[in-house]
This record gives C-alpha cells, structure tokens and sequence, in this order.
C-alpha cells in the first residue's frame, strides 16, 4: 500500500532520488530550460517552483531555506569555455557574466564564478515579481531519447517572455506552427473582404437614391 507516500519513486533511492532533483533544478535556473523525459519533467517543476517562491522573499531566512535545498555552487562555467558552442551563448536566456567574474587555477579547474544562490535571488526571483505560481511550463518535443524511446520533453522558465518558449534559441514548432495559421487566416480574411467590397461596389452605382421619386403631374 502506498498510504501517505508522495510524488514519484522514479525507480530510484531516496538520496539519488534528492541529487537528482537538486541537479536537475540547478540546471533550470542556471540555463533556463532544461530537456529531460516527462515524468521527471513533472517530479522537478515543483521542486523548483517552491524554490522561487522561497526566493522571491529575500532574507536572511530564506537565504538558508535555499541553502538547506539546493546545493550552492558555482555556475556558468561555459561562459569563458572555448568549446562551448557560440550561438548557445548568444540564444542563452540569462546574460553570460563578464570574464573577471570567473577564474580558474593553473589547471583549467573552475575557481571563482557566480553562486546559484545569489543568482536565485537576484536574476531569476525578479521574473516573477507580479506572479503567483506557474514559474515554469513543460513544451513537449518531436523526439524521443536513445535506447528506450522515452518521450522528451522541455522544462522552462516563463518569466516575461509573452513569444512563446524558446527551444533550442527559437520559437518551438507548435508556436511556429500556431504562427503560420495565424497568418494565413489574416491573410484569408483580407482577401474575402476585399473581393465583398469589389461585388458591391457595382451595386452601389446602379442603385437610386431611396429619396428621389420620380415627380408625377396632375391633370387639371
């Protein structure tokens, strides 16, 4: 029986069950959106919702709410990565930090960058400010992950962003899609109108005017 027992076992421990979700919440924040299968997708979005709730009152006591969590480390190590593909820097949601911000030793290994903490208090937190609930939105995708075929789906903040979620650096095929019938029905409904105007243009011309009549002459 599972009397009083909450959320998805997701087929794992209680400890890897907790790292996974931690990591998996870091990554929301730190790159905004994050592709994973749904049923995970569904376990994380109100892990981190209640995270940004958390973060939204900025004290000293939710500061330690978050830190008791969610694992502060650093972030944005891709931003001085020479690897790391540009046009994902570019299409990043939040802004790359400048490259006094991060250090690393003399062998590569990242020294000093921006905490998660700080950044969920100051970045991500003021997206929200005038909303209560619904920080995040799942977007199925056309693909399916290798080996066991399993639905993939994108977990993303929603922010202000009123254009739809970005996938990928771009609208996703169903706004694209919603886009171009949108399109297309503007562009029908302008061309019915204007064939109605040019068949009752005619119409109009060979119409009398209701107030002449012709003049009639009585007989004396």
């Amino acid at each position: 029986m599972r009397h009083r027992i909450y959320g998805k076992q997701l087929n794992r421990t209680s400890a890897h069950r907790t790292a996974m979700m931690r990591n998996m919440a870091a990554g929301l924040f730190e790159h905004g959106q994050i592709e994973t299968t749904l049923p995970k997708a569904k376990a994380v979005q109100g892990f981190a919702e209640k995270l940004i709730t958390i973060a939204k009152t900025k004290s000293l006591h939710s500061r330690r709410q978050l830190e008791s969590k969610i694992n502060d480390r650093n972030i944005f190590a891709w931003a001085d990565d020479p690897q790391f593909p540009e046009e994902r820097k570019e299409n990043a949601i939040f802004e790359a930090p400048d490259s006094s911000e991060i250090k690393r030793n003399r062998f590569g290994d990242l020294k000093k960058s921006p905490r998660l903490i700080e950044h969920l208090l100051q970045k991500v937190a003021p997206m929200f400010e005038g909303r209560d609930g619904g920080y995040t939105r799942i977007v199925k995708l056309d693909k399916h992950r290798l080996g066991d075929g399993s639905d993939l789906v994108l977990v993303m903040l929603v922010g202000n962003n009123e254009d739809g979620p970005q996938v990928g650096g771009g609208l996703s095929g169903r706004r694209r899609q919603a886009d171009k019938r949108t399109a297309f029905a503007a562009k029908l409904a302008g061309s019915l109108a204007g064939t109605a105007t040019a068949e009752e243009a005619p119409a109009e011309t060979t119409e009398a005017p209701a107030d002449e009549t012709p003049e009639t002459t009585e007989e004396a």
